[in-house]
């Protein structure tokens, strides 16, 4: 079971990418959940049945694999898959979805990297749960954060802070 385990918490490979695998896995998650949005809002019955499968996964994957990488080595990027989806599990998107997910996408890094508090001490639980835990609570921060930004950006403040200009 070591080369399924290592293949889903690599992330099929992305994580042994040379340069930041954590980030371009979390890029990963949030094109994949933009190119979604193009055919309408999130389904979140199938968002809460993708987190749900990717922590049991990413726990059980990240797991088996620290035995032969390391406790949350680099090339272990499945937790950023569960953290990304946890930060958009039921948002709403508002009228800027892709915006919102680029949003969320920036503030899961910045948690993911500073670990304030105790996402940092969380990390130091056994096996997989240490690796995925702190992703975890990265992306509950993102998610709160995003509660609170999204009727921000669904306002005319949003489209003035659009780097590609205030089209609607």
């Amino acid at each position: 079971m070591a080369v399924p385990a290592l293949w889903l918490a690599t992330g099929f490979g992305l994580g042994y990418l040379p340069i930041a695998p954590a980030t371009w896995a979390s890029f990963a998650v949030g094109g994949a959940l933009a190119l979604f949005t193009l055919r309408g809002p999130l389904d979140p019955v199938v968002l809460t049945a993708a987190l749900g499968i990717s922590v049991v996964l990413g726990v059980w994957s990240s797991g088996v694999a620290e035995r032969t990488l390391g406790h949350d080595a680099k090339p272990i990027v499945i937790d950023e898959v569960a953290g990304m989806l946890l930060s958009v599990w039921l948002v709403p998107l508002g009228s800027r979805p892709v915006l919102t997910l680029f949003l969320a996408f920036a503030f899961f890094r910045v948690f993911d990297i500073w670990k304030p508090g105790p996402i940092r001490s969380i990390q130091r639980l056994p096996g997989g749960y240490g690796v995925v835990a702190d992703d975890l609570l990265a992306g509950v921060a993102t998610n709160l954060v995003l509660r609170l930004l999204v009727p921000l950006v669904s306002s005319g403040l949003g489209r003035s802070m659009a780097p590609w200009g205030s089209s609607p």
